[in-house]
């Protein structure tokens, strides 16, 4: 299943490829009774990453407004200890972050080791929202996917897993997710006028986000497309891409030393 979402290195990506409603052959019964299976298992990669302390993780969620990237933190990142994750949301920068470069305001929060960080938007909205929207010249922003190439290769190189997910929500169900936050009072808070007003460009960012997929998805840190628009489909496919990365470390318990074991306590 993850192969058909996890974007090779230099392949041509074409998001029609990709549907945001698919199920990836998978039933919906059976996928939650794999969730929750893969969120027991989750929590105790967790506490091996926080108990070794040999590694970060962290889980980068990119998406159009309304494509779950709040509900994905919840239900995927949820099984975690809590006092391990730390969740960063990326909105306009400050005129001191404007100072700096792009990257600075990103490395001041990524994980360190036994730890996990969480990015609800990330660095990638300066390939994306600064692209659309013309607010730095092409010049500028086109030199940046070599840029985060190099940082995310970076943060591998010294510890850190890096998991990439791009939440691929169809024009449809944005809409209908939309329309909620503006009938239903408890969820008026989230809506955003502006959201509407990049609605209107959705092809330019579609474009925008394949573009992102074939320059930034590396051998080190891989983009997976999620399908979106069902919400079981979207929380099966990250949580056990998360599983499966972790898995991969091998870890084992830490021990006590020699001469702490065996120690009675009275």
């Amino acid at each position: 299943m993850l192969d058909t979402v996890r974007i090779a290195p230099g392949k041509r990506v074409d998001l029609k490829d990709h549907p945001a409603d698919a199920k990836l052959g998978q039933d919906k019964a059976d996928a939650l009774t794999q969730i929750a299976k893969l969120q027991t298992r989750l929590e105790e990669l967790g506490g091996l990453i926080s108990a070794t302390k040999k590694r970060a993780v962290l889980a980068l969620f990119q998406g159009m407004d309304a494509a779950g990237k709040d509900g994905a933190v919840a239900h995927c990142i949820g099984p975690l200890n809590p006092g391990i994750v730390t969740v960063s949301s990326f909105k306009a920068p400050t005129p001191i972050e404007l100072a700096h470069d792009f990257l600075w305001r990103i490395h001041q929060v990524c994980p360190p080791k036994g730890s996990f960080g969480v990015f609800n938007r990330s660095h990638y909205e300066d390939v994306l929202v600064v692209r659309v929207e013309d607010l730095v010249p092409k010049e500028q922003w086109s030199r940046r996917y070599d840029a985060i190439n190099a940082f995310e290769r970076n943060l591998v190189d010294e510890g850190t897993i890096v998991l990439k997910f791009f939440l691929n929500i169809s024009r449809d169900e944005q809409a209908v997710q939309l329309q909620q936050r503006i009938d239903d009072p408890t969820k008026h808070w989230k809506f955003n006028v502006e959201d509407l007003k990049k609605r209107e460009k959705w092809d330019e960012y579609m474009d925008a986000y394949r573009v992102m997929l074939e320059k930034t998805s590396t051998e080190w840190a891989p983009w997976h497309v999620v399908p979106s628009d069902r919400k079981w489909v979207r929380n099966l496919v990250i949580t056990k891409a998360m599983v499966d990365a972790l898995e991969k470390l091998e870890m084992t318990w830490p021990e006590l030393p020699p001469g702490e074991r065996g120690i009675k306590i009275v």
